[in-house]
């Protein structure tokens, strides 16, 4: 990518680990030439009264490049924002593990200036898409249905491109896209898709079966989910957002979006050095 001439910022709930990397952004964004912009929630959440060379409280949608400081949630929320738009998300990991991260905060200057420059590659991640109550929503790692706490267990029901695969007992499901599927889905002993690959897998979280088993779903089939129950509710979100509820025999459709979310990486960078990286060796 050629150097941006704006950049917009972007960090962390709690900017307590922040507020350094920031000003030396900024110093780095004015010798450099670049646009530092910072919204206004970003400039209340940081209290900042001032930041040399930076536009104080700028459109959060504008910008040839985002910087995202932060953890996965952070870079998540920044590739939501621009997904469907030619807005990269440059991100250092302020974070626990920070899968999606661009480079470690360990590394702040350098990072800094291959984000300035635009010395990175570009990696079109896809998404889901899930139509809720306030209209579609997307998730970049994904959507997933959850039994309320003081409800008793969820009976949902799957179909894949107009076929029921089942109906089962469970705490929820998740559907995962290949940058989702180290997370909840892993979690729930689903398989781990590379990025690459075209399509997403639905697992079960603490299915009352021991027939459940994750699938992977091809990429132009529409996943379909029941609320079986009778007469309790579903909570439905999407990256850990809560987007709606699924009521008793209601259904919703999750589908498949290629190309919908843009991540910087570094050049060589490949999703099995940040499997290892992240998560360890797979075996000795």
């Amino acid at each position: 990518m050629s150097a941006p001439r704006s950049i917009t910022l972007f960090t962390r709930r709690n900017p307590a680990a922040t507020p350094v990397a920031v000003r030396r952004l900024a110093e780095m964004a004015a010798e450099a030439g670049v646009e530092l912009r910072v919204p206004q929630e970003e400039v209340e959440k940081l209290a900042l009264s001032d930041l040399p060379g930076a536009v104080l409280g700028a459109d959060p949608d504008g910008g040839e490049l985002a910087v995202a400081l932060g953890g996965d949630g952070t870079i998540l929320s920044a590739l939501r924002r621009f997904a469907g738009r030619d807005v990269p998300v440059f991100a250092m990991n302020f974070g626990e593990i920070g899968f999606l991260a661009s480079v470690e905060r360990d590394g702040l200057d350098e990072g800094f200036d291959r984000a300035l420059r635009g010395d990175f590659d570009v990696l079109a991640l896809p998404a889901l898409a899930v139509a809720g109550s306030s209209g579609e929503r997307i998730a970049v790692n994904d959507v997933s249905f959850h039994r309320r706490q003081d409800l008793r267990v969820a009976e949902l029901a799957y179909s894949v491109a107009g076929e029921r695969l089942g109906e089962v007992r469970c705490d929820g499901l998740v559907v995962a896209t290949p940058a989702g599927s180290t997370g909840y889905n892993l979690a729930n002993g689903g398989p781990v898709l590379a990025w690459g690959v075209e399509g997403y897998v639905v697992s079960f979280i603490a299915p009352h079966t021991l027939t459940a088993r994750a699938l992977v779903v091809a990429p132009d089939d529409v996943l379909q989910v029941t609320n079986c129950s009778p007469d309790e509710p579903v909570d439905v979100s999407t990256d850990g957002r809560s987007v709606c509820t699924l009521g008793p025999q209601q259904r919703v459709e999750v589908r498949f979006r290629d190309g919908v979310a843009l991540l910087a990486q570094l050049p060589g960078a490949t999703f099995y050095h940040r499997l290892r990286d992240k998560f360890g060796r797979l075996s000795d």
